[in-house]
């Protein structure tokens, strides 16, 4: 029997492609997030007099999208790069122009999950006793690719 994981663990990043050689950029400050591998289905009722009563159906399309929700960061008064790219470059994309990739793993993992996805920016807000929240949600767009893990990424 496995051992569970550490929902702490997960790593969750974007792909910057303002530079002339793209980026990822780790999205820092998470506190919580969720995967649904089922956003987005879609089914087609495939039950006829032969099925005797049972329900019967196809799926005809799948989704997934992912939300994470952490903390808006600021360093040095200096914007977390990842966080700055998702609220003021990729949000502002509209067409074939608003997909753009994400990845994520678990830091136990040798492989990162790629999308190529849209995103939504989340609520940012907070009481004066808080800190200021931030969030995003991707939603994906076709099959999901992978790519090891190279590099300095922990």
């Amino acid at each position: 029997m496995g051992r569970p994981i550490d929902a702490r663990g997960w790593i969750f990043e974007v792909e910057d492609t303002t530079p002339a050689t793209p980026l990822w950029l780790r999205l820092n400050n998470i506190n919580s997030w969720s995967y649904n591998p089922s956003e987005g289905e879609e089914t087609a009722d495939t039950t006829t007099n032969d099925s005797e009563g049972y329900h019967e159906q196809d799926v005809m399309q799948r989704g997934a999208s992912l939300e994470v929700t952490g903390l808006y960061a600021v360093t040095n008064n200096v914007r977390d790069a990842g966080q700055e790219y998702v609220d003021s470059v990729w949000t502002y994309r509209f067409g074939s122009e608003s997909r753009g990739r994400m990845r994520y793993r678990h830091k136990s993992q040798t492989e990162w999950a790629v999308w190529e996805c849209t995103v939504t920016p989340g609520e940012q807000g907070g009481e004066h006793n808080a800190k200021t929240t931030w969030g995003a949600s991707f939603t994906r767009c076709g099959a999901p690719t992978t790519e090891a893990v190279t590099g300095g990424t922990p």
